[in-house]
């Protein structure tokens, strides 16, 4: 009798456990990346009262099993669930959910054991940090180097605190320095209906013919004044020609100055001496505000299907141009190349741009977002965008082997398996990011329910056992009197 009362003792005890377990999910229903756990039960030894025998075949006896009592049970084991709970979108930049496996690495300070977390739920301190709600670095690479594919952090790094203003690599973030302009590629096209300024001609555009202009001025009758070398719009004749075509450019020098410049078109000769005509267009390069670009003119030529000749030394059609900052300004003489490879000449309006100039100026940090790389990319207010940082995740043998240790949070056991390097998200087992949302709880509330009756019921059978078996020695008790 008394060993009844013991095995329902072993049962509320061990119901009651469970009932904590359940207890706990439920709480953490809403919890941002919460873990239910379960718990499970097994018996405890039996005592055994007979053993089993083996059947007699000469004396045709049968075989017995054995007969053994139970002692109770006990909790076997209180395992986590490390299934993905569902995702909340919250549209905020620094709030990320993990998709597929491993978990955010987080640490308080510099020193201390890494924790691991699928909450994601972070936020940017004053100083740039990205830190967890209870103020935890969130681990990862800032070091990179730009190559044919991009911006490439270097993943042999040791993880850092990962800070959005600065880091010991590219200091201060929240300004990225001017770059000074070096190439502009223009595209578009020049109307070949405009009128040639050196007219129409068998021989005018021979070598060396070429480097000389038409004309620079008029006479007092409107006539051309030929044979001279001078620029068009600037001559010292009585009339200037003003240009077919001007083109605005900005620039910047090595501080970030910006300077206006203009490219300015004129159709210069036809000439049609050849098997085919060919068509010269004479440019010249002004250089702006604050800056002089010296000698900077030359000649394009053009086929007779309005294709750019590129093979004709006479013509630079990828010139190099200096330009010569105001004493003012405190910037040193740059060059920028001029591409004219991909123009055109064609029955239609003028229509030259610069499609690409590769300077820029200053830029001061205005907001950041994290691509599913985990990439931290900033955006600059003079258009640029630049890389900031890349989130780490780990990964582990057996995720369900790790330590909860509160906030959400995780250490390495010895039978999680090791921590050892960051993985990049979306590689080596690694999910990927997906910014501006939060795994929530991945407790299932109405199993979680389902399991409390069941423990419920387990829980009042046991008593039952524990009550009856009273009332039955309170009988023993009662029989003498």
């Amino acid at each position: 009798m008394m060993m009844s009362m013991f095995s329902s003792v072993s049962g509320l005890k061990a119901h009651q456990t469970r009932m904590d377990v359940i207890g706990n999910n439920i709480a953490n229903v809403n919890t941002v990346g919460f873990k239910a756990s379960r718990a499970t039960f097994q018996e405890i030894f039996s005592q055994t009262l007979s053993a089993a025998s083996s059947p007699d075949a000469l004396s045709g006896r049968g075989g017995t099993n054995p007969m053994q009592i139970g002692l109770g049970m006990n909790v076997d084991a209180i395992d986590v669930s490390m299934t993905r709970g569902s995702v909340q979108r919250t549209e905020s930049p620094t709030d990320l959910s993990i998709e597929g496996e491993g978990f955010f690495i987080v640490r308080g300070g510099n020193e201390g054991s890494y924790k691991f977390t699928r909450a994601g739920n972070f936020t940017i301190d004053k100083q740039g940090n990205l830190v967890t709600s209870s103020g935890q670095n969130v681990y990862g690479w800032m070091k990179y180097e730009y190559t044919d594919a991009g911006y490439v952090f270097d993943t042999e790094e040791p993880i850092r605190p990962l800070n959005l203003y600065e880091d010991i690599y590219n200091m201060s973030k929240r300004i990225i320095p001017a770059k000074v302009t070096t190439e502009a590629v223009l595209a578009g096209n020049l109307d070949s209906t405009e009128p040639a300024i050196g007219g129409y001609t068998g021989n005018a555009i021979g070598s060396g013919a070429i480097k000389a202009l038409p004309f620079d001025a008029v006479d007092s009758e409107g006539n051309a004044v030929s044979g001279g070398d001078g620029i068009p719009d600037g001559g010292t004749g009585t009339k200037n020609l003003a240009p077919h075509f001007t083109v605005p450019v900005t620039v910047y020098d090595e501080l970030g100055n910006e300077y206006k410049i203009n490219i300015k078109f004129w159709k210069n000769f036809v000439d049609t001496s050849g098997s085919e005509p060919v068509t010269s267009w004479y440019y010249v390069v002004d250089g702006g505000n604050n800056a002089s670009a010296p000698s900077a003119n030359g000649f394009i030529k053009f086929d007779s299907k309005g294709k750019v000749v590129t093979d004709d030394t006479d013509y630079e059609v990828t010139p190099q141009f200096s330009l010569i900052p105001s004493p003012q300004t405190g910037a040193k003489e740059f060059k920028v190349t001029f591409n004219f490879e991909q123009l055109t000449m064609y029955a239609d309006d003028s229509s030259v741009k610069a499609t690409r100039v590769d300077g820029y100026p200053p830029g001061t940090l205005v907001t950041f977002s994290i691509g599913g790389d985990g990439v931290i990319t900033g955006v600059y207010d003079n258009g640029r965008q630049q890389p900031l940082g890349q989130l780490a995740l780990a990964t582990f043998e057996n995720p369900a082997g790790l330590q909860k240790v509160g906030s959400n949070q995780f250490i390495q056991t010895t039978n999680s398996g090791e921590f050892g390097t960051g993985k990049l998200p979306g590689n080596d087992g690694a999910g990927t990011l997906v910014p501006g949302t939060l795994e929530m709880s991945n407790v299932d509330l109405a199993k979680q329910f389902t399991e409390m009756i069941i423990t419920q019921r387990g829980f009042q059978a046991n008593s039952r056992v524990m009550t009856t078996s009273d009332e039955i020695l309170q009988e023993l008790a009662n029989m003498k009197r």
